[in-house]
């Protein structure tokens, strides 16, 4: 390791940007580092380099871990998550991921950006870079598509757009159904200005789409944003297993008896805005800062990773997906190599001290729905 921090000129501080030389195709050429001798990067006597993108990042999806669901079917632990992320921007940011080593990217029909999504997905293999079987596709089902008779389309809706035959995981967004006006009406209100929400229940949803999986355009099922009880009632009745479930999850959210059940019941957790989502358009100066709290930064600080990484892997060393969202190929970068950092058990009750029940994405506007799922966990 010493002689290859030597022949790349790295350093060992913190956050400082390094450069190393590669030689590609009798050519000089600069590639930027974050990185410290703390976090144990794959450093390659031959090294690739594609424009601003780290050495060795033919490689790189050999750092993946796993989940197992109990379908036995396995999901990287990683993921790009892609909500908030604006037409022209999401199919970069995939095709950075997929370059950097991601194998798992996470969607839904409600973002409305799957046509580039799947324009990423065409491209990155149409240039060798993966396989179709090498990727783990996510997407969800919204409400207004909830009654029986809509489940499938909807999928098929997202397949055409991510011009895929099938997808690895399909998720039912939440458990609140609202009333169709259309495809494309994914928060419709009626002429008076008040939420058309509906009451059909999420274990007909299930029903389904359990006959997606039998039909081989799903590999797998499960749900987002349920409840422990909401949880019950679907694997009372599922014949095909419920093999995840969505949720928030930060240090700040106390979301441990959710996940322990889930653990119980083999069922995989999958974290969103693991960050607590600051960039999220209502966010509040009052809002908690995580990755600026000083304990965050304190651990970060003595692990030689960024209070982002150590926010990340505090979900992957839990045997946690984590589905960080960014659009700047450098930040997918750092985030993807937090598989490298390691939370100990003590550090983990100590960033769980941090709970505040504050939850960044409260879904308040149909509070008043039937099945609304955050009054208990």
């Amino acid at each position: 390791m010493h002689a290859l921090r030597a022949q790349y000129k790295l350093t060992t501080t913190l956050d400082l940007m390094h450069c190393c030389r590669a030689r590609t195709r009798g050519k000089v050429r600069r590639t930027v580092l974050n990185c410290d001798s703390k976090v144990n990067l794959l450093l390659h006597k031959k090294i690739l380099v594609e424009g601003s993108y780290l050495p060795g990042l033919s490689r790189m999806a050999e750092k993946n871990r796993y989940a197992t669901f109990s379908n036995r079917l396995k999901v990287p632990l990683i993921g790009l998550g892609t909500w908030k992320s604006e037409p022209g921007e999401v199919k970069k940011a995939i095709k950075a991921a997929i370059d950097a080593g991601y194998r798992h990217i996470d969607g839904a029909y409600s973002y409305q950006n799957e046509v580039e999504v799947g324009e990423a997905y065409k491209e990155k293999m149409a240039d060798g870079t993966v396989k179709r079987e090498e990727l783990f596709v996510t997407t969800k089902i919204w409400g207004h598509f909830y009654r029986p008779e809509r489940v499938e389309h909807a999928l098929r809706l997202s397949l055409k757009d991510l011009q895929l035959d099938y997808v690895d995981l399909y998720l039912m967004h939440s458990p609140m159904a609202v009333q169709y006006k259309g495809d494309k009406e994914v928060m419709p209100k009626g002429d008076d200005g008040q939420w058309l929400l509906d009451d059909v229940h999420y274990t007909e949803t299930w029903k389904a789409m359990e006959k997606l999986v039998e039909k081989g355009l799903a590999k797998s099922i499960g749900v987002s944003n349920f409840n422990i009880s909401q949880l019950k009632e679907v694997v009372k009745i599922a014949k095909v297993p419920v093999v995840m479930n969505q949720i928030e999850n930060h240090p700040c959210l106390d979301q441990r008896e959710l996940v322990d059940y889930c653990k119980a019941n083999n069922i995989i957790v999958t974290s969103y805005s693991p960050l607590g989502s600051p960039d999220r358009s209502w966010a509040s100066d009052k809002d908690p800062n995580l990755r600026e709290h000083p304990l965050v930064k304190e651990i970060a600080d003595a692990k030689g990773c960024t209070p982002v990484q150590l926010l990340i892997a505090y979900h992957l060393c839990q045997g946690l997906v984590c589905i960080p969202k960014s659009v700047t190929p450098e930040r997918i970068q750092q985030n993807f190599l937090a598989l490298d950092v390691k939370v100990t058990d003590d550090e983990i009750k100590k960033l769980d001290t941090l709970a505040s029940n504050y939850r960044a994405c409260p879904w308040d506007f149909w509070i008043d729905h039937v099945n609304y799922p955050f009054r208990e966990q």
